[in-house]
């Protein structure tokens, strides 16, 4: 099974952040995965989007052009890449931010609130993991179990006075 999955949104966002759980936690799980960062020249307020490629077989290239998961954390991203995610395949839209509905008919959508939830659980910069665990319950492309082994690889040592609310709030996601 390979699940290539797309996340965009603005920097400070966390989309590379996200990204690189979901690469951890397919690398916890013995799949071979690819991860490939892109963003704009500004460290915050530009775009950034992130490739993530989780697979039980080696692969090939490390770019995603026809998703199965589109994260949408911004209207800019939603426009840019709705019309790339296959037929069949999901899209996970920050329903705080982006007020539009997908226009497609021929993939599941999931309108989460992550950037309201965010603040209402106390951690208001950690809506892309809220939309993580979202994901991760509807796809099943990473397993649910022992998600931190992952998150003590992407939560530095320096911040680990973070970890117990980014666990929060994949929950959180998970949960909706």
């Amino acid at each position: 099974m390979t699940t290539n999955i797309l996340l965009a949104g603005f920097g400070g966002q966390g989309i590379l952040f996200a990204g690189k759980f979901l690469a951890y936690k397919g690398l916890t799980e013995g799949r071979e995965l690819s991860w490939l960062p892109s963003y704009g020249p500004e460290m915050r307020g530009g775009t950034a989007n992130c490739s993530v490629i989780l697979s039980d077989e080696p692969i090939g290239s490390p770019i995603v052009s026809a998703p199965d998961v589109l994260v949408a954390m911004n209207l800019p991203s939603l426009d840019k890449y709705e019309s790339t995610v296959v037929s069949g395949g999901s899209i996970f839209v920050d329903s705080t931010l982006i007020e539009r509905k997908v226009k497609r008919d021929d993939v599941k959508v999931f309108y989460v609130p992550s950037t309201s939830l965010a603040q209402q659980i106390g951690a208001p910069t950690l809506a892309n993991m809220i939309m993580v665990g979202k994901v991760i319950k509807e796809t099943g492309a990473v397993s649910y179990d022992n998600l931190e082994a992952a998150l003590k690889k992407v939560v530095s040592a320096r911040h680990q006075d973070l970890f117990d609310i980014n666990l929060k709030a994949i929950n959180t996601g998970y949960e909706l």
